[in-house]
């Protein structure tokens, strides 16, 4: 590995229990696993100016979309 963080790596973290944290056009989420092909997404900053969903389940597929613009990923074991 290069170094680089990997959507590969970050699907093997979800899968192993760990929650991720990033940051997706100006706003902080909080991501982990449901289930198979299911990630729960939950907004973590609160901006009056731009209201959204704080709690949305997103697919496998959309996850990939998204994944080339997320920043300052983190990730952390869960306490699920």
């Amino acid at each position: 590995m290069d170094g680089k963080y990997t959507f590969k790596r970050m699907k093997e973290e979800l899968d192993n229990g760990y929650v991720i944290f990033f940051t997706y056009v100006r706003n902080r989420y909080q991501l982990f696993k449901t289930s198979d092909d299911s990630y729960t997404q939950q907004l973590l900053t609160d901006n009056p100016k731009n209201p959204l969903p704080r709690l949305s389940i997103i697919t496998h597929k959309r996850l990939k979309e998204i994944y080339p613009f997320m920043e300052n990923i983190e990730y952390k074991v869960s306490e699920l």
